[in-house]
């Protein structure tokens, strides 16, 4: 028996965070991150997770399911606490169980023990030292998730507001392939704690249909404004817009207030500037996105910056962790440790893992 959606709006608004808490997150008040730099790690680790997924098989559903997860654990950790591909391939495994796909933990961490080393998973024994290790990260990372979940395992999709959209009104296939990819891309960036799902499809979709329509198409302010730009008579009856207010679709289709209508247009603006911030040579397919002008009633401060100009930093290594630190992660790429409770429960800072002489170094490729 599902769950009742009523009860999935409520439990979902734990989870929903006003754009200002992107300056708040513990990464960057508890450390040197940056909102620009925390935000492309958060990408990084999203595609890790969802290579990861990939590579074990698991259905779309589940890696969307993970990805919210992995953005909602950083609104309460920082991410020089816990690695992203740890906490990335713990939420995958929780997924595993939760939206019964099942997968062996040891076949989690061989997996991820590939994509980590850069290479074949065929070269990857399942019994070698390397892949027990990622086993007790991956438990141990997983007791705090399920603690920063508060055990809440709920995750409405944008997907599937995507999917009453296609079936609601007869639009390009072009258009349903964009917004279903651009719904994809969108758990790259945090709009998932930041927005309902409708608010999610319905950017995806006008965003969509903007890039099919052409540059000489109606803006986006157009196409979300709270009423029809030229509209003098009033709208004939029909569960459809009327030609030429196709491109307001979505808008209707949900009638939204103005409060939602400036959601819309937040989302709008954080998806291109997440697209404006790729690497074109690494993303071509973003490019004709970077062409769209944001919603001109979209006033927040900017979030992103190019991703080749973020800032890395050095330390690329883990290491196991010493004796008697049962509790805490490998050394990240990040130099940092995992602590048994989130600063919020324990006043003092965590130690930071020393690795001990002769304890063998993991590096990581930076595959995300």
């Amino acid at each position: 028996m599902g769950v009742p959606r009523d009860n999935i709006i409520i439990m979902q608004s734990q989870w929903i965070f006003p754009i200002s808490a992107l300056q708040l997150t513990p990464s960057v008040v508890t450390s040197s991150y940056t909102v620009a730099k925390e935000l492309y790690d958060r990408s990084r680790g999203v595609e890790f997770l969802f290579r990861l997924g990939s590579s074990l098989g698991l259905p779309t559903s589940a890696m969307f399911t993970a990805a919210t997860w992995f953005h909602r654990f950083f609104m309460r950790y920082s991410m020089e606490d816990y690695h992203r591909q740890d906490v990335a391939a713990s939420c995958i495994f929780l997924a595993t169980k939760t939206e019964e796909c099942g997968r062996k933990l040891r076949d989690v961490a061989r997996v991820c023990q590939a994509k980590i080393s850069g290479k074949d998973v065929s070269l990857i024994h399942s019994e070698s030292p390397e892949v027990d290790q990622l086993q007790n990260v991956i438990l141990l990372t997983e007791e705090v998730l399920l603690e920063a979940l508060c055990f809440d395992f709920v995750t409405p999709s944008p997907h599937a507001e995507l999917i009453d959209l296609f079936d609601a009104y007869q639009e390009d296939s072009r258009v349903h392939d964009y917004a279903w990819s651009i719904a994809h891309d969108s758990y790259r960036t945090p709009l998932c704690i930041l927005f309902p799902p409708r608010i999610i499809a319905s950017a995806c979709y006008v965003l969509a249909q903007r890039a099919v329509d052409g540059p000489h198409s109606a803006s986006l302010d157009a196409r979300i404004s709270a009423s029809p730009p030229s509209a003098s008579l009033p709208t004939p009856p029909s569960h459809k817009p009327a030609s030429p207010d196709a491109s307001r679709f979505a808008v209707e289709y949900y009638g939204f207030t103005e409060d939602d209508i400036a959601k819309v247009s937040d989302a709008l603006s954080i998806l291109l500037e997440y697209y404006s911030a790729q690497d074109m040579q690494n993303a071509p397919h973003a490019a004709p996105l970077t062409m769209i002008s944001p919603p001109t009633s979209s006033l927040r401060p900017s979030l992103y910056e190019p991703f080749s100009q973020v800032p890395q930093l050095l330390s690329q290594s883990a290491s196991f962790p010493p004796a008697g630190t049962s509790n805490r992660t490998p050394i990240s790429s990040y130099g940092g440790n995992t602590p048994a409770k989130t600063p919020l429960h324990v006043a003092e800072q965590p130690e930071r893992a020393i690795p001990e002489p002769g304890k063998k170094v993991i590096g990581r490729l930076d595959l995300s």
